[in-house]
Formats: C-alpha cells, structure tokens, sequence
C-alpha cells in the first residue's frame, strides 16, 4: 500500500491557473526545450515547505517515439527530473536562493504505475532540507487518483 499523500489534494483546484507558471518556471530554472519538465505550480506553503507543481505529458514529447512504441511509457528518470526541477524552482523562488541548482542525488525512488501522454503527473514535494548550499525533498508523482512514484532528490548550489 502506497504511502500517505503529502497533503489533501481535493482542497485544491486541480485544474485552475497556476501560481507560477512555465514563463516563471524559466525565469529560476535554466532547462530549454526538450528538458523543461515542469509545467506550472498550482500551490505551495512556505512555512509547511509544500509546494505543488505538475507536467502535462504530451505526444510528441521527446521519448515518446521510442519508449515504448506502441505503448509509449514516461521514463522514471524523466519523472525524478521533473521532481529535481520542482525542487530547484521552489528553493529559487520561494526561499530567495541564488544562482544554478544542481542536481546532485536520488536517495531513494520507487515507481508504482506508469504516466503516459495525455495524462497530468502532479508533483507533491516537501522540502525536508535548506541548508546554506544544499536542498533535499521528498517528491510524490500522482496521476488522477494514483501515486505513482515517490522519490528523494538533493540538489546543491554551484
């Protein structure tokens, strides 16, 4: 059994505009293209360190094509990417931190089901570390009713 979301997500209006959307997302992360992936924020706290960001997974994303053919599937490490970027708009943003965020670990990950094109990945993080340098969150991925992978990524000012 999957653990305990993050927070309620029916106190929140799933399909409304986001707080911070993909032209802000760009102002605080350096990924172009076929790397940005993360969509928007539709909410966040700093004093809880929640914050609530999504990836509308299309068709002609990069690796539809070949993973799967005929079944195209979003890979795990572009999942954990899509977590890394959450965390490092969020420390930016919110917490006032400057300059690059790198990605520097995954301390955990677990995938339950997969995320496909035409399906919205929620991204639930709770930032369970700031120090002067160093940032750290637990990061679940949800689509519709399902969580479908949790994971823990570090990232480090550089």
């Amino acid at each position: 059994m999957p653990p305990v979301l993050f927070f309620n997500l029916s106190k929140i209006d799933l399909q409304g505009e986001p707080v911070f959307t993909r032209a802000d997302i760009e102002k605080e992360n350096p990924q172009r293209y076929e790397m940005e992936q993360l969509d928007g924020i539709l909410w966040y706290e700093k004093e809880t360190r929640m914050v609530l960001g999504y990836r509308d997974i299309r068709d002609t994303d990069f690796w539809v094509r070949g993973h799967i053919p005929e079944r195209p599937l979003m890979p795990g490490v572009i999942m954990i990417e899509a977590a890394a970027q959450l965390l490092s708009f969020y420390v930016k943003h919110v917490f006032g931190v400057e300059g690059f965020i790198g990605f520097t670990s995954i301390e955990s990950a677990r995938f339950r089901a997969p995320a496909a094109p035409g399906d919205r990945l929620l991204l639930l993080g709770h930032i369970t570390s700031i120090k002067s340098r160093k940032f750290s969150a637990d990061i679940q991925g949800v689509v519709g009713d399902r969580m479908i992978f949790e994971t823990s990524v570090s990232g480090m000012k550089v």
